[in-house]
């Protein structure tokens, strides 16, 4: 995995934020907690990519 990677999780939290604040702004719960899951999603994988680089040193 490598730095393609990072870039596509960490775009991936940022579209949650974004779709976190459209469901707020609409008063859509249903895209919020989308967002929401996003974000998480991302982060779990960006975590992962850091122990991966741990690993390699």
């Amino acid at each position: 995995m490598g730095m393609g990677d990072k870039i596509d999780n960490k775009a991936q939290e940022m579209a949650g934020k974004a779709k976190e604040g459209t469901g707020k702004a609409t008063e859509d719960r249903d895209l919020e907690a989308e967002g929401k899951k996003d974000q998480v999603v991302g982060n779990l994988k960006q975590a992962g990519e850091k122990v991966k680089d741990a690993f390699k040193k």
